[in-house]
């Protein structure tokens, strides 16, 4: 494991390669996949999450575009110190893990949903999606979500009938 230390100029030391390194840098060994701890220089406490929450806000405010939404930060700032939290946490972590797993699959998918030529292909679909949808509140659809009540006429007396 690579040990980055952290001394009280706010600089990081990368004790493997003996150079200062960058959030950047860091940013790189995560991407790579690369284990590391991050340790402040002085009482030897582990900052990592510390660094790590750094360069998420770092690239939050870059316009990288985000992932961490006003209402997703506010819903998890609820979490803690509720009895969900270490349960949260888990799901959370088990969810990333997951879709990382699945990362290539879903790409796929969501491209041959919008569709090589034409992008506008999966907004259309949905459109037509919503569409039927709606159409089963219309007056007269059918209380299940199927086809709307066809009206039956009604039986029409043989003309004789009327006469009389």
């Amino acid at each position: 494991m690579r040990i980055l230390r952290k001394y009280t100029n706010r600089r990081l030391y990368d004790t493997s390669r003996s150079c200062y390194v960058t959030l950047e840098d860091v940013k790189q060994l995560v991407l790579s996949g690369e284990a590391f701890q991050v340790l402040d220089s002085k009482t030897g406490n582990d900052l990592t999450r510390n660094i790590l929450l750094q360069i998420i806000s770092e690239q939050e405010a870059d316009g990288h575009g985000t992932l961490l939404t006003n209402q997703v930060l506010q819903q998890l700032i609820r979490f803690y110190g509720d009895s969900m939290q270490g349960m949260m946490s888990q799901y959370l972590e088990q969810s990333i893990a997951a879709f990382l797993e699945h990362q290539d699959r879903i790409r796929d998918q969501m491209q041959t949903m919008m569709g090589v030529a034409n992008p506008l292909t999966m907004m259309n679909k949905f459109a037509d999606q919503n569409m039927a949808v709606w159409s089963m509140f219309q007056p007269g659809a059918h209380p299940e979500g199927g086809m709307p009540h066809e009206e039956v006429p009604p039986t029409e007396r043989p003309i004789e009938e009327e006469k009389k």
